[in-house]
Parts: structure tokens; sequence; C-alpha cells
């Protein structure tokens, strides 16, 4: 027999898991495809195409913007969002840059190579809307 209180604690978990539920649906938490954009293009270090790497595309917060950061994959010197199967809202975003040489070492520590440069920082301004974003990186960052 079910007592009159193991009734009343599961209605409240219900109903508190309701409203969570709600609110996290409404925070835009749980769905990314309403405001996502593709964000694709060439990366550069110092003119020549980076071989491997990553660019994160972050919005930035210090200038009002919100939303998830996204992460991609440098291949040949390319990369899209729609890779990672994911994109990026539009404003004001700093994005960092990490390249490698492309040259996996036989000890697989390695995977992507040598470093060439580390958390180059730019800021930029995407639009509301699909974009070609290209970077170069100047060969004076290390």
């Amino acid at each position: 027999m079910v007592n009159r209180m193991s009734v009343l604690v599961a209605a409240r978990l219900a109903a508190f898991l309701g409203v969570f539920g709600c609110a996290f649906a409404l925070s835009g938490c749980g769905d990314r495809s309403g405001t996502q954009y593709n964000v694709s293009g060439t990366v550069t270090f110092g003119g020549e195409p980076v071989p491997a790497g990553q660019i994160l595309l972050a919005p930035d917060t210090s200038k009002g913007n919100s939303g998830p950061a996204t992460i991609v994959t440098i291949r040949n010197g390319k990369y899209d969002t729609r890779e990672a199967n994911r994109g990026t809202g539009g404003g004001p975003h700093v994005v960092t840059i990490t390249g490698y040489d492309g040259k996996p070492d036989p000890g697989g520590e390695l995977p992507d190579g040598r470093i060439l440069f580390s958390d180059y920082h730019i800021e930029v301004d995407l639009p509301n809307e699909s974009t070609t974003k290209d970077f170069d990186v100047p060969s004076t960052h290390r």
C-alpha cells in the first residue's frame, strides 16, 4: 500500500522536474538550432596554410554577447563548423587559434605534430548568417 507521504514526495519531485525542464528549454541550452550559423574559411600562418590545429569561436561576453562557444579542427588550412556539427551565433566573438605542423610523431604523443603557434587571439564581429571568415596569424606570433 502506498502511503500518503510517498505520493506527496513523488508529486513534488515531478513538479520540480517539470519546472526545471521548462526553464532549461526556454534558456536555449537544449536547442542550438534557431540561432546557430555555419562559419568556414582558411587559416594561414605567415601566409601559408596551417596544416593542423584548432579554432575556438567564443561569444565576447565583455561586449554583451552570449551563447555557446564552438571549437573546430583546422586541416590543411581549412575549417568549417559544419564538420563539428555545430555553428555559432552572430555578434562579437573572441577567436583563439592554435596551429601545428601536421607531422605526427611515431610515438603518438603529438598527433597533430609540433606546435607552430598557440593562443593567437583576435576579436571579430560575426554576422547573423552563415559566413566565410579567413584568418592570417602573423609569423611573428609564437
